[in-house]
């Protein structure tokens, strides 16, 4: 699976100006691969993800998902790929209260339309794989934060999807459960040969990704190879 943006234009309005928050953006995370955008407050970087997984359509240009582009299809279409190939991790994790972990992932397999008989067993899969098949039975209050994310994380891959876009997963954390989170996003990419983009402002991250983008002003710049300082 590939994303691929091009030629990504967006703007808001901003009292009697126009704010580009992407101007002309070229960009590209292949299967297997994790990618970390940085940038100041401000830069676009959210704004990449929302183009990225059609939560919002740019101006002009072509945003790719293995070669469907979403400019040219329904909002019902973009709805219908959202579902089956892309999977969102938010900055709070915002878990349902009265539902324990297990429940928070069969929700999302109802809500992306999966039979409820493969989910339960599939909800338990990833429980497992991020670490918290002890945890199964417990509610958000009975779960640090580190894990809370972690529930979040496993409730993004209950579609299995192909893209993964992530924006902030460690800004409530302390820096080893941030390391912890990151990592194991790393990992999963690696596995399920996901295409992962993950914003973050932590640059402390940067060399647990395959690479990293800076961005500033609505426009990317490539930093050197995280693993090889090229």
């Amino acid at each position: 699976m590939t994303l691929e943006l091009q030629q990504i234009r967006h703007t808001y309005p901003d009292g009697d100006r126009t704010l580009v928050a992407l101007d002309s953006v070229d960009f590209r995370a292949a299967a297997g691969e994790f990618v970390t955008l940085t940038g100041p407050s401000g830069s676009g970087k959210s704004t990449l993800l929302a183009v990225a997984g059609g939560l919002a359509s740019p101006e002009s240009g072509r945003v790719l998902i293995d070669g469907t582009d979403l400019t040219e299809l329904t909002a019902r279409q973009r709805d219908a790929l959202r579902a089956q190939r892309i999977g969102f991790v938010f900055q709070q994790s915002n878990l349902l209260g009265s539902l324990n972990a297990v429940d928070q992932l069969r929700l999302a397999a109802h809500v992306a339309g999966l039979p409820l008989r493969r989910a339960g067993a599939r909800a338990r899969d990833l429980l497992d794989r991020v670490g918290l098949s002890a945890k199964a039975e417990r509610r958000p209050h009975q779960l640090s934060g580190g894990e809370r994310q972690r529930v979040g994380i496993a409730r993004a891959l209950m579609g299995e999807p192909a893209l993964l876009l992530v924006d902030e997963p460690t800004s409530a954390l302390d820096h080893e459960r941030g390391a912890a989170v990151v990592r194991l996003l790393r990992d999963l990419t690696h596995e399920a040969g996901l295409a992962t983009v993950m914003v973050t402002h932590d640059l402390q991250y940067l060399d647990l990704a395959d690479r990293s983008v800076r961005m500033a002003d609505g426009r990317l710049f490539s930093e050197p190879s995280a693993r090889t300082g090229r």
